[in-house]
């Protein structure tokens, strides 16, 4: 196993396992904390190296909105998304659906689900335009683990082979 195939392997554990595989692959010393914090600075600052996390959300929208409407929404939530220094993975529009429990008298709502790399503070952002926006019924964000983003992408071969067929 070489030096790259134990980053990735520590890198999808943990930040900070990640960040002293890569001083160890430097060569760096992680005794010496001084100068292991000073290096790590100094590679954050040159490198720009930042962490993204796998989330995906699911919202539901109110169904008294046109089509126009309803894409005009998902394309705003996008929009924060990769305004905010996101990547979207993948996006599935499941339509109009019956609701298991009637919400704000609505029986029925469009449900859009997103999955997507972000950092944690675009999270917040995006949960506070959800709770902002009048169109939105319900969200639900969630962080996925190596297990579900493996799981994701199996699925989304899945749908993408019965597109194809």
């Amino acid at each position: 196993m070489n030096a790259a195939q134990k980053y990735a392997i520590l890198r999808s554990r943990s930040v900070i396992a990640s960040i002293k595989i890569s001083y160890f692959m430097l060569g760096v010393c992680k005794f010496n904390k001084k100068r292991y914090l000073c290096r790590l600075k100094k590679h954050f600052l040159l490198t720009k190296f930042i962490f993204m996390n796998h989330y995906e959300t699911v919202f539901i929208l109110t169904p008294v909105l046109s089509d126009v409407q309803v894409k005009e929404a998902v394309d705003k939530f996008r929009g924060i998304i990769t305004n905010g220094g996101g990547q979207i993975v993948h996006e599935e529009d499941w339509g109009l659906k019956k609701l298991a429990y009637p919400i704000q008298k609505k029986s029925t709502a469009f449900y859009t689900m997103m999955e997507f790399q972000a950092e944690g503070q675009l999270i917040e952002k995006l949960e506070t335009e959800f709770r902002r926006d009048e169109r939105v019924i319900r969200f639900l964000t969630f962080k996925l683990d190596k297990d579900a983003v493996e799981y994701a992408v199996r699925r989304k071969d899945k749908l993408n082979s019965k597109k194809e067929a």
